[in-house]
């Protein structure tokens, strides 16, 4: 705001939007920018430990996705600045969402036609939208729908499981107090229909542990993502990462279509089927219901004193800052 620093990237939504008013900036001494970027915004989600017999029901998390209002968090929470995740590798060319599949992915697919979701192969698919009222009265109808087909019911204002009356309940993993403060937006969204999430947060050590050990019920994760994709997929996704201690794959996939799928993105000999391979990889993941998507800013923000200039196109990576250039007379008055 004083001139100390001639730039700045932002990341924080409500400093974004109430953050940046201040003199120099209204008068045009500084600019606010949202840059285009095509690289994979990963996927950050709330992940079901499906080896867990509560979440090993695809049901069952499918119940729970429906009732992660997205809408009214967004508006609530971070003023409406973030985009939803809907792939593994959301905001690139590399996201199988809102394409239908192409010849080379039906060919991969076809042997695991059973673990793909129809309308995500033909590319119609889309995760529940509210109407942004905090009510998510569908939302709860679908999610109440899918737990009584389960094999869940209301009791009491408690939801049970039929056979056995036990309730509905589970603990979600936190270290950090932003985590915490989304997680119980929803456990009291859960709450609504007699779920009860508890959250728990815990130390970085502890976390670690139970991380690595598979020691949980829910966590939420960031599984980062680039334009080529690797080996690191099966430590993340691959059927001995499930069953092996100390890897990413924290949600427990065990597919022999996702095995396949990154064996053949590791093969792949040209770029058309390396790009096929992923996107059928995606398919087959947002089909297993595997996590709860979050959210991702699909724009860079910057701020930056007038006299650095940056050129018109931004590249794919987004902005790069050793291809920006300053006029030393026109610097600001520093502090």
């Amino acid at each position: 705001k004083s001139g100390a620093i001639d730039f700045r990237s932002e990341d924080d939504p409500t400093l974004w939007t109430e953050g940046y008013n201040f003199p120099a900036l209204r008068d045009g001494r500084v600019a606010k920018d949202a840059l285009p970027i095509g690289v994979p915004a990963g996927m950050s989600a709330l992940v079901f430990n499906t080896r867990r017999p509560l979440f090993a029901d695809q049901r069952v998390r499918q119940a729970l996705i429906r009732l992660f209002d997205f809408e009214w968090i967004n508006r609530t929470l971070y003023h409406g600045q973030y985009a939803r995740t809907e792939s593994y590798f959301a905001r690139s060319d590399l996201s199988s969402h809102g394409r239908p599949a192409d010849e080379r992915e039906r060919t991969l697919l076809a042997p695991y036609l059973g673990e793909v979701k129809p309308a995500i192969l033909d590319g119609s698919y889309s995760l529940p939208v509210s109407d942004g009222s905090g009510e998510n009265r569908q939302g709860r109808q679908e999610a109440l729908e899918l737990l009584a087909e389960a094999g869940y019911a209301l009791r009491n204002g408690i939801l049970v499981n039929q056979n056995t009356d036990e309730p509905f309940s589970f603990e979600i993993l936190a270290t950090t107090r932003a985590e915490e403060r989304l997680l119980l937006t929803y456990a009291r969204a859960l709450k609504d229909i007699g779920i009860d999430a508890r959250i728990r947060q815990v130390d970085s050590a502890q976390y670690q542990r139970r991380k690595q050990t598979y020691d949980f019920d829910m966590i939420q994760y960031d599984w980062p993502a680039s334009l080529s994709p690797g080996n690191e997929q099966l430590f993340r996704f691959g059927r001995e990462a499930a069953k092996t201690d100390g890897t990413f794959n924290y949600a427990g996939v065990s597919s022999a279509g996702v095995d396949a799928m990154i064996n053949s993105l590791l093969a792949a000999q040209d770029n058309a089927d390396f790009v096929s391979s992923i996107r059928a990889l995606d398919r087959l993941l947002l089909s297993g219901d595997y996590v709860v998507p979050l959210f991702h800013l699909p724009t860079q923000w910057v701020a930056y004193w007038k006299r650095v200039h940056r050129p018109e196109v931004t590249p794919l990576y987004g902005y790069q800052l050793d291809a920006w250039w300053a006029e030393p007379d026109a610097a600001p008055p520093r502090p």
